[in-house]
């Protein structure tokens, strides 16, 4: 394994283990064994650093949209809109420091194609949902932003104690079955 994957790799773990705030690079220097000046002679800066991480982030979110199972195209965008909550309750940090522009570079060219590509994969299952008559006329990506957002704020409310103690949602599972009920009916 090479040092700039050992420093990403640490990056990543420091990031699940403590969150986003424990993420220096004199930490993951520390954290990885090496001087504290190692990461800057593989990055350019802590946001390059990160934007490392958080693109390892949006390859797992994507690895497991193309994974979804077979049926419908309503099966399986209910399936990817699951695994979009289960991703952010199961990696919080990794999930903040995805959408973090203040912490990541958001003109890094690999982490825009991949975010990119998860969300155009996203647009694409709403786009074959549509085929079956659900708001033909809608410009699929501005269905899929719409949803995407919903499903957003929902692991985000649930994740930092917005939605987490109402009554009307006793978990983020029912609170989705809500939002796609809303959207999909």
């Amino acid at each position: 394994m090479g040092a700039r994957t050992r420093l990403i790799d640490t990056a990543a773990n420091l990031l699940a283990e403590d969150g986003v705030g424990a993420v220096t690079l004199r930490g993951i220097a520390k954290a990885a064994g090496v001087s504290h000046g190692a990461p800057l002679r593989h990055f350019t800066g802590r946001a390059a650093l990160l934007s490392a991480v958080a693109t390892r982030g949006y390859t797992e979110l994507l690895d497991r949209g193309t994974g979804l199972p077979d049926g419908t195209p309503r099966e399986r965008l209910i399936a990817a809109c699951h695994g979009y909550l289960d991703f952010a309750l199961a990696n919080p940090a990794m999930f903040e420091l995805m959408f973090r522009r203040d912490l990541i570079d958001p003109g890094d060219a690999e982490l825009t194609r991949v975010s990119s590509e998860v969300f155009d994969f996203f647009a694409a299952l709403v786009a074959d949902v549509q085929d079956d008559d659900w708001h033909p006329t809608t410009d699929p990506r501005l269905l899929a932003s719409s949803l995407w957002a919903s499903l957003h704020g929902l692991a985000q409310l649930w994740l930092w104690g917005g939605l987490a103690g109402a009554s009307f949602a006793p978990s983020p599972e029912s609170a989705l079955a809500v939002t796609l009920d809303a959207y999909l009916g």
